[in-house]
């Protein structure tokens, strides 16, 4: 298998550790693939997911959620996790919880998945997924969605079967074909927020609909991009890298900072019509690093809640609580067990309403029931839980 590499200084930075993790990943998908079912307190209401993200509330309270598929044959290329191969196995589902039924109802979506290799301690294939990362019904058939990238925008041009991939999309309900709403992949790549010295990264994950348009949360630009009805793109809001404590493996004298990057990940429209925005942070995931953002019209940002760990999404709930899962509570070098935490309306510290999560992600919020995302990093090992909010 061969790979072409897009690859920065300073996506390197970001890769070099992580992949040392690989080990403790391909444990984790052996070890925990029913660690969401064996916690009591929850239910699983659907299964058999490849690498589900985000996820959304739709009529009549179906839930509908982007899968990341598991990558394909190929062409490969390099990525933060890892060479990957593409193919065209992202999806959408849809679950009725009260009939409790899911079935794919948009196929047939770009997908990177984590290349074969013939090392135990590297992850499955298809694993880390990127593909379809966010979805929203509009109406009885409309579907929009985000197709991550999580590379240099310049990866499509010598793959052009990556095209739709870093793009806001629309589909109709059992199509496999989609359309093109804005390529802000593109938007990065002529509007690179991070110093000149580095390479552009796109990696659309989640949104938010704003008046007759949207707000995407892009985790590779570090920024949020304002796309308008017509497809025209402007950049919201950028995100700065905070300074994070070297881990001891990379060598470096005890207490040495190094910038980590912000990766926002999932952009919210709160009860005071403010953006909010979670943020997972890059390597080295330091633990309590991570912060909740309030974004105002303007595009100023402010903390709204500090001292989480890699966050991935974001719902309010019943009193406006605001609950945030952690895709890993002790930082993802330490492995992707993560949690459902609570804060309260205006900000504060946060409590844990649900913990010992396998690779948590997505969530949306019905009355007193938060559905959650879990397996995210998982091909075939997805689910969604259903969660009571105490």
């Amino acid at each position: 298998m061969t790979t072409s590499s897009f690859l920065s200084a300073r996506r390197r930075r970001r890769i070099a550790l992580p992949t040392l993790g690989s080990a403790a990943l391909a444990a984790a998908l052996v070890a925990l693939p029913g660690a969401a079912a064996a916690d009591p307190g929850y239910t699983v209401v659907a299964s058999g997911l490849d690498n589900p993200r985000h996820l959304s509330l739709g009529p009549g309270n179906d839930l509908f959620v982007a899968e990341a598929g598991v990558g394909g044959d190929g062409p490969c290329i390099d990525t933060a996790e890892g060479p990957a191969c593409f193919g065209m196995s992202g999806a959408i589902t849809r679950i009725d919880v009260n009939k409790g039924t899911q079935s794919r109802v948009l196929t047939g979506l770009p997908s990177l998945g984590s290349a074969p290799s013939d090392d135990p301690a590297a992850p499955p294939r298809g694993s880390n997924a990127t593909g379809p990362q966010d979805v929203m019904a509009q109406g009885s058939k409309t579907l929009v969605l985000t197709i991550g990238l999580g590379n240099d925008p310049a990866v499509r041009t010598e793959h052009p079967e990556l095209a739709q991939m870093g793009t806001l999309r629309t589909g109709t309900i059992g199509s496999s074909t989609t359309t093109l709403v804005a390529d802000l992949a593109a938007h990065e790549a002529a509007h690179n927020p991070v110093p000149p010295t580095d390479a552009p990264d796109s990696n659309p994950t989640g949104f938010t609909q704003v008046g007759s348009g949207y707000v995407v949360a892009d985790a590779g630009g570090n920024d949020l991009i304002e796309v308008a009805k017509d497809g025209s793109m402007t950049t919201h809001a950028t995100f700065q890298a905070q300074m994070a404590t070297a881990p001891p493996f990379l060598g470096l004298p005890p207490g040495t900072k190094i910038p980590a990057q912000a990766v926002p990940t999932s952009a919210i429209t709160g009860p005071d019509g403010s953006l909010y925005v979670s943020q997972l942070t890059g390597f080295p995931f330091e633990k309590g690093l991570a912060n909740i953002y309030k974004v105002d019209s303007s595009g100023a940002v402010s903390v709204y809640a500090s001292g989480l760990t890699n966050v991935t999404d974001l719902a309010f709930g019943p009193g406006g609580v605001l609950y945030a899962v952690q895709i890993a509570s002790e930082g993802l070098l330490g492995g992707p067990v993560g949690s459902v935490v609570s804060i309260p309306k205006g900000g504060g510290d946060a409590s844990v309403v649900a913990g010992g999560l396998f690779a948590p992600y997505g969530i949306a919020i019905t009355g007193q029931t938060a559905y959650v995302t879990a397996g995210s990093v998982a091909p075939g090992g997805g689910q969604v839980i259903a969660l009571p909010l105490r």
